[in-house]
Parts: structure tokens; C-alpha cells; sequence
């Protein structure tokens, strides 16, 4: 009886195992052929003007697109997938965000126009709908938290403007950190992702969407096997709002948070692992409100476990806004439960900037832009929504970086969150005063150093200014 109940385990155990490695013995033909269909190319294109100091081409060559009246018409591709019959696509943020019009191709050639539903640069996240009169063939976002280290994945993209192409890899790791905001959670896949994959989707082997391929690591520009899909329980309650309420309704909690250390352990008597610190608790926000106090470690947000002080962020920004969640904490060596009233993050970024005079729907007094690229990194202004975002206190003052260029001379030099407040050793603090000196700085120079600050700590980098 014995051996009989381990023979029985060891085949459930190996059942899944066979099914992958029948599917590599087999190959993936028959499930691209079902999966591909919803997989689209997206082409964008948009207007630039101020390029009247370019050369003209002839009429009829390849490069007649650059207009008499000195604007350009540039185009830029990407994927996505359909996850509903009447046409809602799926994307990167980045691959539509400034566009003037979008189109989207199938895999038999049709084309639609698109409209954004919703998007969100948080998350990198965009919905958009083709005007459809026949149904479409879509495909099904599943539980990426079931996904193991070593199960076998496809992505389906368009590649360098290829179109529709199948790579296969394995996650190669969960959980990830790129540095690309407040809520990475990576999966890590050696499927080859290139650009132009942006968008498009990564499947488990049962043909479901488990992550949406976003970034690469690569020296070269092209796959060198280390890339990064957003998972679904990021992705799901994203699309889930913009299809509802066409915007994101995010959660704000109203602290700073720190990952766990000895020190902070020892301060709240705490001897187990894992959970957030609280460093900074905002007046009359939530957790003021629960009574939450610097020094606590929270170990349960909504009766979830904190992992660190990221997973705290993520719960919090989609826990649904007005809703009573339950905080299990550490204070003094005692565990208690506070409860806060999840506030939303837009809102109360509305009231901090009342409580200090400016108003939210007014152009900033100086009439200068909120954000701007200058050495190929994209620079903004700080508001409560941004400091909330990176979690920047409120005493450093500057620009703070929301991307760098992958091409870019400066791509290793900087990271998104880092705020620079000072370029060729001048304060600056909006982005008039910044290309102002930036711009002073570069004449006849390769290079202009620069002062950041990143996560508190102040040091100087030099900016390539020239590549």
C-alpha cells in the first residue's frame, strides 16, 4: 500500500513536468497557431515640430515625410495582445504615450484605428479599443503568482518592426528590482525579447497571458537573454480600472516607508523577518488617523503578508479607495491591529498642494513646463503625487528623473528617482532654470556635473552632454 501511495505521488508530482517536456519534445507549433491571432502589432505616429534647421529632401524620397513647415512625422512600433472579443488591446504605456494616432494590425494583415480607453505610466500599463464589427479572437490573462522559477515561457511580439515572431524561455527569476518605480515586480525571462516586443505578452504553457513584456537589459540594444514582463497581478486590477472607470483610482496610505534592518527590529522589539518600516507618517492622512507612528514595522496590510516596504507600496495602491483595511504592526514588542480608511492618491495630492497654496488645476507660477528631457534623460518638477511616488522627503528640493534613454550616454549614470538638485554646481529646481544651465554648461563642454540625491544620500555625477 505504501509504494503504491508513492508511485501515485511521484507521478502527480511529475505530471506537470511531462506536460512541458512533451511540449519541447513536440515544439510550440500548434500553440502559437491558437495563441498568435490575438497577438497584435501596434504602429504609432506623432507630430514633432521645431526641426526647421533640418535638411530638405527631394519629393518622392524616403525621408519627403520631413514637412515644408518644419514639423516631422515620426513612427514607432510595438505589440500588444486583445483580451476581449470586441477589441480591447493590451500594451506598454510607453509604446503609445505621446502619440497622435494609433494603429493596429492583426496577424492577417487587417488594420484598426485605436483609441485609449486608459493608461497608466506608473505601471506602464495602457488599454486601447479598435472599432470592430466582427468578433475577434482574444486570449486570457491568468494568475502569474502561480508561475515557478523554471517553467517553460513563450513571448509573441514584433520585433524590431518584424512582425508577429515566437521566442521561448524559462522565468528565470520572480519578484525582480529594476529601479523602474514604486511598483516593480518583475518576472525575469531569457525568452529573447527585443524592441518592438514592448507590449506584447508572455505565456505559460497552457497559452495564458501570465506578464506583459516591458525591458531588457542589454549593452547592444537586443537580447542578450535578461528580460522583464510586468506580471498579471500587477496588470489585471490596472486594466480592471481603466475598463470601469477609464482611470486609475489608486490608493494612498500617508507614510514613508524603509525596508526592515536589525536596528529598526531592535528599536520595536521585533525578532521575526520580513515587514516595512514606517519612517514618516503625513498629518491627518490615514495612517495618522489609524494611529500608525514612525518606528512601527508592519507585518499585514488587508491580511496580506509584508515582504518588505515595496509589497506594502503595492497593496496600498490597489487596495480600493475608501474601504477600511486592517494593519497588523510591531510597536514597543506588541503586536496590534490599527485599521486606516484608504484615501486616494490623486485626491490627496489635491489637498497637500491647497494646504500650501497652489492650486491644482493652475499653471505653475514661474509658466514654466512641469517636466522635459534634457542629455536624454526626462527630468519633472516634484509635486506630492511624484514624492508620494519615489518617496522623496519633503525637504529636498530639484528635478527628479523619471527615464533615462536606453541609448543614451547617461543610462548608467542616473535612475528613475534620483533628484538632481543642482547641474554645474547651480541650484535648480524647475525646468526653465535647468535647460537654462544646462544649456550654458555645454557650450564647448562634454560633460557637466551634477548633484543628486538618491534615497537621501547627496553625491555628484558627471552628465554626458554630448554623446
Amino acid at each position: 500500500m505504501r509504494s503504491l501511495l508513492s508511485a501515485l505521488a511521484i507521478m502527480t508530482i511529475a505530471a506537470p513536468a511531462l506536460a512541458q517536456s512533451r511540449l519541447l519534445a513536440e515544439g510550440f507549433a500548434d500553440l502559437n497557431d491558437r495563441l498568435s491571432p490575438a497577438v497584435v502589432n501596434i504602429a504609432t505616429s506623432q507630430r514633432v515640430e521645431g526641426v526647421d534647421d533640418l535638411p530638405r529632401f527631394p519629393p518622392g524620397s524616403p525621408m519627403e515625410r520631413l514637412n515644408s513647415d518644419g514639423a516631422a512625422q515620426v513612427t514607432s512600433l510595438g505589440s500588444g495582445f486583445i483580451i476581449s472579443a470586441d477589441g480591447v488591446v493590451v500594451t506598454n504605456n510607453h509604446v503609445i504615450e505621446a502619440a497622435d494616432a494609433i494603429e493596429v494590425i492583426l496577424q492577417n494583415g487587417q488594420r484598426f484605428e485605436a483609441t485609449v480607453v486608459g493608461r497608466d505610466p506608473a505601471t506602464d500599463i495602457a488599454v486601447l479599443r479598435m472599432n470592430v464589427r466582427n468578433p475577434l479572437p482574444y486570449v486570457q490573462m491568468a494568475d502569474s503568482d502561480t508561475a515557478r522559477v523554471g517553467d517553460i515561457v513563450l513571448a509573441i511580439g514584433n520585433p524590431f518592426g518584424l512582425g508577429g515572431s515566437l521566442s521561448v524561455g524559462v522565468v528565470s527569476a520572480r519578484n525582480r528590482n529594476i529601479d523602474a518605480g514604486r511598483y516593480d515586480d518583475f518576472i525575469q525571462t531569457d525568452a529573447a525579447i527585443n524592441r518592438g516586443n514592448s507590449g506584447g505578452p508572455l505565456f505559460n504553457t497552457d497559452g495564458e497571458v501570465i506578464g506583459v513584456n516591458t525591458a531588457i537589459v542589454s549593452p547592444t540594444g537586443g537580447s542578450v537573454g535578461v528580460g522583464f514582463a510586468t506580471p498579471t497581478s500587477i496588470v489585471r486590477p490596472v486594466v480592471d480600472q481603466i475598463l470601469r472607470y477609464g482611470e486609475i483610482r489608486r490608493g494612498w496610505l500617508g507614510v514613508r516607508l524603509a525596508n526592515l534592518n536589525s536596528a529598526a527590529a531592535e528599536r520595536a522589539g521585533y525578532r521575526g523577518d520580513g515587514g516595512a518600516v514606517v519612517t514618516r507618517v503625513t498629518p491627518d492622512g490615514p495612517a495618522a488617523s489609524a494611529g500608525l507612528r514612525p518606528g512601527d514595522i508592519v507585518l499585514k496590510f488587508n491580511n496580506r503578508d509584508v515582504t518588505d516596504s515595496r509589497s506594502l507600496t503595492r497593496m496600498v495602491g490597489e487596495a480600493q479607495v475608501g474601504t477600511s483595511a486592517p494593519l497588523e504592526i510591531v510597536r514597543d514588542g506588541r503586536r496590534m491591529t490599527l485599521t486606516a480608511t484608504i484615501e486616494r492618491l490623486e485626491e490627496a495630492e489635491g489637498a497637500s498642494r491647497a494646504a500650501s497654496g497652489e492650486e491644482s488645476n493652475e499653471p505653475r507660477r514661474d509658466g514654466g513646463p512641469r517636466g522635459g528631457r534634457i542629455f536624454g534623460v526626462a527630468l519633472s518638477e516634484l509635486d506630492p503625487s511624484l514624492r508620494e511616488e519615489f518617496q522623496i522627503e519633503p525637504d529636498v528640493e530639484g528635478l527628479v528623473v523619471l527615464s533615462i534613454d536606453i541609448d543614451s550616454a547617461n543610462e548608467n549614470v542616473l535612475r528613475p528617482g534620483d533628484v538632481i538638485e543642482q547641474i554645474g554646481f547651480q541650484k535648480t529646481d524647475t525646468m526653465i532654470t535647468a535647460r537654462a544651465i544646462a544649456g550654458e554648461a555645454a557650450v564647448g563642454e562634454h560633460a557637466v556635473v551634477v548633484r543628486i540625491n538618491r534615497e537621501g544620500q547627496r553625491t555628484f555625477r558627471r552628465l554626458r552632454a554630448r554623446s
